[in-house]
Order: C-alpha cells, then sequence, then structure tokens
C-alpha cells in the first residue's frame, strides 16, 4: 500500500466542484453500510436518501466520477465504493499526526474510524513536558519539540490541531514548514496558510450556537402559532356573542335587514 506523499488525489485536475467533494464521503458511508449487509446494488433514490441527499443531485455527483449506472438495475455498491474510494485517496495509507493530546487530542486519538478509512495515527504530539511518553490510544505522546523529525520520518502530509487557539497558528506554521499540506483545525481559530495548503476547520461551539439557533426560531414559531390560534379563539367566541347581541325588537330578527 502506498504512503501519504507518493500520490494526490485527482479531484482538481478532473475538475470535481468541491461541493460534490465533500458529499462524496456521505455516498461512501452509506455505501459501506451496504456492502456490509451484502446488498449488491442500489438505486440512485435509496442510496441518495441513506445518504440525506436528493437523488439528482446524486446522479450529477456520481456523473463527475463517470459512473452513471445501470437504467432498472441501479449502482453496483461494491465498485462504488472502490471508485468513491480512490477518488478520496483512501486505496493507500495516510499517515497523520495530532497535534494538542488535551481532552479533545486524546479522543480523536481513540477513534475507530480513522484506521478503517485509510488514515493512520503515525503520532500523537503535545507541548506539555509531563505528556511525554505517556500512552494514549497505545502511542506515546511525543513533545512538540520532535514535530519536524517525526513528520519528515514518517512522511506525513495531514495534521490536526487539537491545541488551545493561542497556540494554534504557531503550531500550524510549524507544521507547514515541516512538509504538512493539509490540516484539520479543531482549534477555535482561523488558521493563516499559504496557497497550496489546505485547511477543513471543525467547531463544536460554532455548530450547537447554528443549533441554538434554529431551537430558537423554532421555538418562537411554536409561540407565535399558538398566539394566533388563541386569537383566532377569543375572536371567534366574540363574534357568536356579538351576533347573538343584534337583535331586533321582535327577538331574532336582526334590526337591520338586508335591502
Amino acid at each position: 500500500m502506498a504512503t501519504g506523499r507518493t500520490h494526490r488525489p485527482a479531484t482538481r485536475s478532473r475538475g470535481i466542484p468541491e461541493a460534490t467533494v465533500a458529499r462524496l464521503p456521505l455516498y461512501l458511508r452509506a455505501l459501506t453500510a451496504l456492502s456490509e449487509r451484502s446488498v449488491p446494488t442500489v438505486s440512485s433514490e435509496e442510496l441518495a436518501t441513506a445518504a440525506g441527499v436528493n437523488s439528482a443531485k446524486l446522479r450529477k455527483d456520481f456523473s463527475y466520477l463517470g459512473s452513471y449506472g445501470t437504467r432498472g438495475v441501479g449502482y453496483d455498491v461494491e465498485y462504488l465504493v472502490y471508485q468513491i474510494s480512490r477518488e478520496l485517496g483512501l486505496t493507500q495509507d495516510w499517515p497523520v499526526v495530532i497535534v494538542g493530546i488535551g481532552n479533545l487530542g486524546a479522543a480523536l486519538a481513540n477513534y475507530g474510524g480513522f484506521a478503517s478509512r485509510g488514515f493512520r495515527v503515525a503520532a500523537l504530539i503535545d507541548a506539555d513536558p509531563a505528556m511525554a511518553g505517556k500512552p494514549v490510544a497505545g502511542l506515546p505522546v511525543r513533545h512538540t519539540d520532535e514535530l519536524e523529525a517525526i513528520i519528515s520520518d514518517n512522511g506525513v502530509s495531514i495534521g490536526v490541531i487539537a491545541t488551545p487557539a493561542g497556540a494554534a497558528q504557531q503550531v500550524c506554521d510549524r507544521l507547514v514548514a515541516a512538509g504538512v499540506t493539509s490540516i484539520l483545525n479543531f482549534a477555535p481559530t482561523v488558521l493563516s496558510v499559504p496557497e497550496g495548503v489546505d485547511v477543513r476547520k471543525v467547531d463544536l461551539s460554532i455548530e450547537l450556537q447554528i443549533l441554538a439557533f434554529h431551537e430558537q426560531r423554532k421555538a418562537g414559531e411554536d409561540s407565535a402559532s399558538a398566539a394566533a390560534t388563541a386569537s383566532a379563539a377569543r375572536s371567534g367566541a366574540g363574534g357568536v356573542r356579538s351576533s347573538a347581541s343584534r337583535k331586533g325588537p321582535d327577538g331574532d330578527v336582526p334590526a337591520v335587514m338586508p335591502a
């Protein structure tokens, strides 16, 4: 199996849009689940539902891969797993370093999904001398003084930053200077990188704030709906009373008759 620096995924050279690239892992996850259940083929509608996208978008995305499926049969699950894995560069070994082994970094180190998708955690790195040598997820934590040597020795091109915000840019600079060209950033800060370096940011607090916005909006809609219902009920009751009060001198005959 090849290692991370011998090959770069071909998505850019083949002109696959970034939005499509972002959806490929969703398709792969759904296809892997189907493969594990020994499902041989899947329709675009079934796969789109499993991936959480619409089927027209899925078919458009797959057209960039040169995969159009078979009418009346659908897509071959195993072939699509291979095709998407190859496009994402997952048919090879990608050594990864995680910098910052606090609670989040340790949790990432213990995540079993990395290895199953072709990402090998080559080293865990932390600035705290007291952490050096301590085993986390079966690996001894290395001090940041060794960062450049670790990257060189393991051919690392992907780095994960899980440090506090104040240390993230310095760590990023050292990673890039050592040859890392892709960074997954969990630190709550925006990193500045030179051209040719890709950064993906994961900010859990931002995601929670977005969810809070939607919850607040739903609560506001519920309140507005309840208020409208109550207002309509009051209006209806008032209308009945008003009609009953408009009686003519002869009882139920209205005081004003239509012409």
